[in-house]
This record gives C-alpha cells, structure tokens and sequence, in this order.
C-alpha cells in the first residue's frame, strides 16, 4: 500500500521537493505506525530541508517533527498502547505524511475532546517553551519573563504558559498585528522591538512598566542586538534561555556582565531531553494537557491547510508571516 508524503530527495530549498506516492512504513520493535490526522510546521523543518540543520536524515525523507493522529499498527513489544488510540507524536522527521513511524516512548495519549489539528499545534513549541522556563530558568509564581519573539510559535506558547503558571508575560513584538495576538493570548505588557535605538530602548520600556525594575527571565529566539538588549533588562540573578537565532546574527556576551550583573545566560536544546529524559518529556506534556483541559492554554493555528499548500505554509513560516502555528490538515482518520 502506498501513502502520500513531502518527500525530500536532495537537500536544497522549499521549491526543489514536493508531495509524492510512497510505500507506507513497516513500524519496527518498539514503534507504532500512525495514521496521521494533522502535522505542525515548524521553523527547524526549513533548516532540515535545506541542509542547515545539526541533524541530516538519511536521503530521501519526509521531514516534519510533530503530528497528530490514530495508531494503526503496534512493532514487536510494544505495551500500553493499542490499535485506535489517538496520539501526538514528536519525532525528529517524518510528520508530513499520512502514516508515520514513531517510537512507541515518543507518543502522548490525548484527550477525547481534543481535535488533531491542535494536538499537532500542541507539540514542540510548547515543549520548547515549557522546558526553556521550567528546566532552563527555574521559572517560579510571580516571575516576570519577557519573551522575544512573542507572536511565533514557541514565543506565544510561553507567554501562555508564563501566564497559566502564574508569572507576569512581557510580550515582545515588532509591529501592531503581532502585539494583538499576544495580547489576545494574556500578554500583561508588551515591548517593541522595533523602538530604536534597541540597545536603549529595550531597558527603557521595560522598566516603564516594572515601576522601574527589570523581569527575571528572558527567553529568547531572536539573537541579534535583540539578544544583547534584553541581557540588560535583567534583574539581579537573572535568567536569560537561549533558544534560537531568528535574526540570523549570533551575539556573544562578555563574561564580565554576567559576573557585575549577577545573571546567568542558559541554552536549551530540547532534542536532548527527548533523548535523554524522554520520562521528563512526558511528564511535561501531560502537564500541558491538563491546562488545555482546564482551559489556561490554547495554540493559535493561524493557518490550517492540506498537504498540498505545503510550500506555501513553509515559506510563509520562513518569512516570519505566522502568528502562532501553520497546521497540515491530513484526510480525516477517524
């Protein structure tokens, strides 16, 4: 039988791949095959597609990291799941298509009322945020974090998570439809990151609405002089996670600001906690599903779209033109 996938022959840009028929996958010991409802976008899958990422699948693959669906057939040994049980999954690639073989460890039961289509939105940008504050930053009640890159996909998943965990959410943004849906999503302040010059500028709006104090953590996807902007925000014994360069320009820190200010600069790579401490990831999407249950965190898919607008998902997704997530819609599964 055969399925259709985005199936990558050679590593280059979005325009080079495109959607074909493929035999569905055999799933192995310890795996189960999934019959997938709906898959995330997320911007680590442009890099993989282009050959910029620090992992490089075997040629060809289809690329994608989450998805939502049924599973369909159970690999030698698998316990406590079942054919029909509805599933998400991350994966390091394999989402965009409709059947995928994923690690049995690798897949969080949903909730009954939950569709696919957020369950895939639900994936790794809220895992990313939620071990960027919790793990990463010791995140704690009170806590005031200001989160760059606020209206993408994990910006918006922390701020939600800042504010059902109960800390005080500094969105920021640079331009007006951004700082709506932030707002919209329980940002207490946001910051504009457009206001030059950003060095200054930064410092000057936080402490505005601090009553002149600084937050205590930063997370941050951008780099840049945004990167460097927001290091001098900080509290004493503050916090600043490091989770991406989205400006594309890498900062670097001097050692000497870390020790006067008494603040700690942190990177997060959450590929290694999967790897790692796939007991802690689990852990944590449950705890996320709880709050999606009690109704204090929601993904924003800005775009719900077939298979075949892949490449329009992508590339709208590169050009940073997504609030929140891009969902590939599947053919129904149930």
């Amino acid at each position: 039988m055969t399925m259709r996938a985005v199936w990558v022959k050679e590593l280059g840009p979005i325009e080079s791949i495109d959607v074909h028929e493929t035999d569905i996958p055999e799933p192995g010991p310890g795996e189960v095959l999934i019959h997938v409802g709906a898959a995330g976008i997320n911007f680590p899958d442009i890099l993989v597609i282009e050959g910029k990422y620090q992992v490089r699948p075997p040629l060809p693959f289809s690329p994608g990291k989450e998805l939502a669906g049924r599973i369909e057939q159970l690999g030698e040994g698998v316990k406590g799941l079942r054919p029909g049980d509805r599933v998400a999954a991350l994966v390091e690639y394999g989402a965009y298509a409709e059947y995928a073989v994923v690690p049995a460890s690798g897949c969080f039961p949903l909730p009954n009322d939950m569709p696919y289509t957020e369950a895939a939105a639900l994936g790794l940008s809220y895992q990313t945020a939620y071990f960027a504050l919790i793990e990463r930053a010791s995140f704690k009640a009170g806590d005031r974090v200001l989160i760059n890159g606020a209206a993408g996909g994990v910006g918006l998943a922390t701020v939600q998570l800042v504010k059902a965990l109960g800390g005080v959410a500094l969105a920021g943004v640079i331009n007006d439809q951004q700082a709506e849906v932030a707002r919209e999503y329980g940002a207490d302040h946001i910051i504009d990151l457009s206001d030059a010059p950003i060095r200054d500028r930064l410092r000057e709006q936080v402490r505005d609405v601090t009553n002149g104090g600084g937050v205590d953590i930063v997370v941050d996807p951008v780099g840049g002089e945004v990167f460097e902007a927001s290091l001098r925000a900080l509290n004493w014994s503050g916090r600043l996670v490091v989770i991406g360069f989205a400006a594309g320009e890498l900062p670097t820190v001097r050692a000497n600001y870390l020790l006067v200010k008494h603040i700690a600069v942190l990177g997060m790579q959450w590929s290694d906690y999967r790897d790692r401490c796939p007991e802690k990831v689990s852990a944590a999407q449950r705890h996320m599903y709880e709050l999606y249950q009690a109704g204090k965190i929601k993904p924003h898919a800005e775009f719900i779209e077939p298979l075949s607008e892949f490449k329009r998902l992508l590339n709208m997704v590169k050009d940073g033109k997504v609030r929140g997530k891009a969902v590939i819609e599947m053919s129904s599964v149930d």
